[in-house]
């Protein structure tokens, strides 16, 4: 068993402080219909089962889902949700902005109510650090004050203050609001900048996206790509996934349609060959304790060993089939 092979688990080993940072699954499933939310629960249960992990979070919207004036029943219909669900599931919820008259109903409501089987909540329309800290004290008045913040930013000002925003010790991620954005610049930026094409070449959109990744990864936190509306054509959402994967730092992506999970999970996924090259060289480095080796004819040392574990963790997050060598750092520790 591969905790065998070193005292101490390569996370706590190799992440620090960042350890928190990489264990969030790739993908954050959105729904506000009552019928969509009720199947995208049954969904993420059975691919649980499948994969052996939970590989997505399902974010039930308020923030969306709730019609004009049927705020309050919306958030006591999404606490009953939470409350029906299994202690396995992940599910968040997106809450209306901190200016709006129902923000302080919502979280009181689900927080005060389901804030122990949530894993995070969702601020939409954050313009600075101070809206957090209005969250945080309005969790910690409805007793959820543990409850992690996922931030969406939204507009050109909100983007030129994301590392501030990321610095934040209540939030966990920073999610893109690519149409919000788009249309906050007046009609600078074109209709196809909100595109599955045009939202990774438009150079204002690039670089709100490179700014939000890089904020996050500077301070230890996980950067969520946005919305692609594509949905009915996979292989296009596919590639799309993986341009927001491999060439924009992001780490973890929105679906707004159950056909969109398996697409990003592929995408954000390693290769085969990948895993079993850092199994190896986490294996060995293990053994080494931690030392530095020789593998291939190269070196490896801490550095290289931290890379290839985070892709050992994506591995297991997005539901591929591990060695059996590596497979006990990812199982449960028994309670005793």
């Amino acid at each position: 068993m591969a905790m065998s092979v070193a005292g101490t688990h390569p996370r706590d080993v190799l992440l620090g402080a960042q350890a928190q940072a990489g264990i969030l699954p790739v993908c954050d499933h959105y729904s506000g219909v009552e019928a969509r939310m009720r199947k995208s629960l049954q969904l993420q249960a059975e691919m649980t089962e499948e994969f052996g992990a939970c590989v997505f979070d399902v974010t039930l919207d308020c923030e969306d889902g709730a019609p004009v004036g049927g705020e309050a029943e919306h958030a006591a219909l999404v606490v009953a949700l939470v409350s029906l669900a299994s202690d396995k599931a992940r599910i968040a919820v997106r809450v209306h902005p901190v200016d709006h008259p129902a923000f302080e109903q919502d979280v009181a409501t689900i927080a005060g109510n389901a804030g122990k089987k949530l894993c995070h909540m969702m601020l939409p329309k954050v313009e600075s650090p101070a809206d957090v800290d209005r969250a945080a004290m309005a969790l910690e008045a409805a007793g959820a004050g543990r409850l992690p913040l996922h931030v969406l930013i939204e507009s050109p000002a909100s983007v030129h203050r994301a590392f501030d925003i990321a610095a934040h010790p209540r939030v966990e991620s920073l999610s893109f609001g690519l149409m919000d954005f788009v249309s906050a610049h007046g009609g600078a930026i074109p209709a196809d900048g909100m595109g599955i094409e045009g939202q990774f070449t438009h150079p204002l959109v690039v670089r709100a996206k490179l700014e939000i990744a890089s904020a996050c990864h500077a301070h230890g936190k996980v950067p969520t790509h946005g919305v692609v509306t594509e949905f009915k054509d996979a292989r296009a959402l596919g590639k799309a996934a993986q341009r927001a994967a491999r060439e924009f730092g992001f780490t973890r992506m929105w679906s707004i349609h159950p056909d969109q999970i398996r697409p990003i999970l592929c995408a954000f996924a390693p290769a085969a060959l990948e895993i079993e090259t850092a199994s190896k060289i986490v294996l060995a480095a293990a053994a080494a304790h931690w030392a530095p080796i020789s593998f291939g004819g190269k070196l490896q040392d801490r550095a290289s060993y931290r890379y290839y574990w985070q892709v050992l963790e994506r591995a297991h997050r997005t539901g591929r089939s591990l060695p059996a060598e590596v497979r006990g750092w990812f199982e449960p520790v028994p309670q005793h």
